[in-house]
């Protein structure tokens, strides 16, 4: 006859009889405790949590209630630094007279033609009677300041800090360097204090700051500067799908909005486009 297979429950109770026999005990099974999960482990206190990133602390920020004294504290304090690169940045710039703000990547090496082209524009304007204003960095910003630099013009960089990337050039004028900590500050200074924009080709950055100010000339919030693109191989494919699929297909703008930018290739281009918006109203540098 076979033997009948004896289940855990059998098992167990038979191990408990034996107990005090002389025969070995052998222990239940425990399994059915074991924890399942990584959670089950860390709640047991078996598994520390991965310690957070500076990114996940700042997100995680964003959920978090504030009270009283954080509020008053932190963003009270954080509106005085705000407050104080504003008055910074208006007491430098408020002197400097007519300028052209040069955007552009900070990672353009020395030896490549935007760099070359940046430079050679950035001369050309400070011989035309402007200064140029940059953000302050390396790449095409630092081309922008040794262009007016060369010639003994203005020059002018509002830098930021940043994690990495940005460090301010040695050619910008001792007294015009500002440093920023809040990217829309230092944006209010480009604006503000420029004349003209020339837009090399560029990032995330010099995007952002070439809609900022397209914006705002279209809303009228200041008046119909020239913007000049610089590089007709770089800029061709936005604007078509601007005009394309912004004007023609959704009618997210208006036709007359094509006409807030120029593309050009060369410097003498460039330089041309600032030098005639101004002549329509027998204007020039006055220093």
């Amino acid at each position: 006859m076979a033997k009948l297979r004896k289940t855990s429950k059998t098992k167990l109770n038979d191990e408990s009889h034996n107990s005090g026999s002389g025969q070995t005990i052998l222990n239940p099974d425990v399994n059915e405790n074991k924890a399942k999960t990584i959670t089950d482990l860390r709640e047991a206190g078996h598994v520390q949590a991965p310690p957070a990133s500076a990114e996940d602390i700042k997100i995680r920020k964003a959920f978090v209630d504030k009270d009283w004294n954080e509020i008053k504290i932190a963003d009270s304090w954080q509106i005085f630094k705000v407050m104080s690169e504003f008055v910074e940045g208006f007491e430098k710039m408020a002197k400097i007279g007519p300028c052209v703000s040069i955007f552009g990547s900070a990672r353009t090496k020395n030896s490549h033609k935007y760099y070359i082209m940046a430079e050679e524009i950035a001369a050309k304007l400070v011989r035309h009677g402007y200064g140029v204003i940059t953000g302050g960095g390396p790449g095409i910003m630092e081309a922008g300041n040794k262009g007016a630099h060369s010639e003994g013009g203005k020059s002018v960089g509002l830098n930021i800090h940043l994690p990495f990337e940005q460090f301010n050039n040695i050619y910008i004028d001792s007294d015009k360097l500002i440093n920023f900590d809040y990217f829309f500050v230092r944006k209010v200074m480009f604006v503000k204090y420029a004349q003209g924009f020339i837009v090399m080709p560029g990032g995330f950055g010099t995007l952002d700051e070439l809609f900022e100010a397209i914006t705002l000339i279209q809303t009228k919030k200041i008046g119909a500067f020239p913007i000049v693109l610089v590089g007709r191989e770089f800029w061709g494919g936005l604007f078509k799908w601007v005009e394309d699929v912004m004007l023609n297909t959704e009618s997210n703008i208006s036709p007359e909005d094509l006409n807030l930018v120029h593309i050009v290739d060369d410097a003498t281009e460039a330089v041309k486009v600032i030098d005639d918006f101004y002549s329509k109203y027998l204007l020039s540098p006055n220093f």
